[in-house]
């Protein structure tokens, strides 16, 4: 199979069936092998019974559906893992991406080797106050903290190689930042391709207020696991062993005065600089001890599914 087309989706009952049938029209055109890969997440609309229908007309497509909302980087999670397809595209549910860039996504992965090809919306349709000035930011802090130099990193619809999504684990909200830690796996040939943006045609946008504080959260979050997350001893500790030592030297300091130099002084306990060196040896250790902890984790810990999936169909192949 070439090419596998992963579409999370919650609550895009209206948008399905006109999504399907342009998907389908656009490869079958092309001549291209496909797979669709619905994955609802906990959708409370009619979009599974659609879902059902559309699956029922043609074996290409194939759906799961969680038991709740967990959110996109689960849904694209699970969708990652089932996929069949030598590529795989990435796109959303509300008609905002446009299929008609899906062949000219997969002859750029295959002239150029990319291991990851990323759209730019240059042209946006969405809110320029909600979505459009807030996207700039992001994405211009995303370029200056992990030195990929694309223009939208939170695009939907991109194209990566079958063994790079394989590698992925995407946890929280990370979906918005899949180069990133695409990049931080290894796979640092990433390409990106302007692509057209369309106005949403059925329903509103999913994503509230709380995605900008959650986007620089994320951020601050990818930064740190993709220069610490394999060692994080190399943070911790060595804040903590800096910590330590200089609550250390501090100690070592008045006590050396008190015994030799200032004998009648006043207790050293009734001295502010001694609680500062305690202290600082206290954070110290802690920090260690947390970078130690973390290591221990990091060792243990597999890639565990944080969702719970209720239903399939036509999933009689999934690897």
């Amino acid at each position: 199979m070439q090419l596998s087309i992963v579409i999370p989706l919650y609550n895009e009952a209206e948008s399905l069936p006109e999504l399907s049938a342009w998907i389908v029209s656009v490869m079958q055109n092309r001549g291209i092998d496909y797979e669709i890969l619905y994955v609802d997440d906990g959708s409370t609309d009619d979009s599974w019974k659609i879902l059902s229908d559309l699956c029922r007309q043609n074996p290409a497509i194939r759906a799961l559906r969680f038991s709740k909302n967990f959110g996109k980087s689960q849904a694209l999670h699970a969708g990652f893992k089932r996929t069949r397809g030598q590529w795989v595209a990435t796109m959303d549910a509300d008609l905002q991406d446009n299929p008609e860039e899906l062949p000219a996504l997969l002859e750029l992965m295959r002239s150029e080797g990319y291991d990851l090809v990323s759209g730019w919306k240059r042209k946006r349709y969405d809110n320029l106050i909600t979505k459009n000035i807030p996207s700039k930011l992001f994405n211009w802090a995303a370029r200056k903290t992990s030195k990929i130099q694309l223009h939208d990193f939170n695009c939907g619809l991109k194209m990566y190689r079958s063994e790079v999504v394989k590698a992925l684990d995407i946890k929280g909200e990370m979906h918005r930042y899949i180069p990133v830690l695409a990049a931080s796996a290894g796979y640092n040939r990433i390409g990106e391709k302007e692509v057209a943006h369309q106005a949403r045609k059925y329903g509103t946008t999913k994503f509230g207020p709380e995605r900008f504080l959650n986007g620089m959260l994320d951020l601050m979050t990818v930064h740190f696991v993709s220069r610490f997350g394999r060692s994080p001893m190399h943070f911790f500790g060595a804040f903590g062993v800096l910590m330590f030592i200089f609550g250390f030297g501090g100690a070592f300091y008045m006590g050396i005065d008190k015994l030799f130099f200032n004998t009648t002084a006043r207790l050293i306990t009734d001295r502010p600089v001694f609680y500062l060196a305690l202290s600082a040896m206290i954070i110290g250790t802690q920090l260690f001890l947390a970078g130690f902890i973390g290591e221990l984790i990091i060792r243990n810990e597999g890639s565990k599914e944080r969702y719970t999936i209720a239903e399939t169909l036509n999933s009689s192949t999934d690897s």
